[in-house]
């Protein structure tokens, strides 16, 4: 059981989501609210963004559409083929490309 380093009151382990969908965990506080995350938590997540922002890629005009080249790893790893179909899913803060599972 941790303690709050500001009211030394009893804090509980939650889970959340950063924007991105990264997980983590966190500890919260009952008494003054207080919020941490701890340093391996910390450097885990930072690993996760590097890698998401590894993957910067430039539209380009393409017809009178616009289009992206997905790097060849990620074709790889997501099994993506010339011509499959994919979804493209508008949110808050960008784009959801899901692969169908066809």
């Amino acid at each position: 059981m941790k303690k709050c380093t500001e009211c030394q009151g009893v804090m509980q382990q939650f889970k959340a989501k950063t924007p991105e969908n990264i997980g983590y965990n966190y500890y919260k506080c009952f008494k003054c609210g207080e919020e941490i995350v701890d340093m391996k938590q910390l450097h885990e997540v930072a690993e996760k963004y590097r890698i998401l922002k590894k993957y910067r890629v430039k539209i380009s005009k393409w017809g009178l559409s616009l289009g992206l080249r997905i790097p060849m790893d990620l074709v790889r790893e997501y099994n993506l083929k010339n011509e499959k179909e994919v979804s493209i899913i508008p949110e808050k803060k960008g784009l959801r490309i899901i692969t169908s599972t066809r």
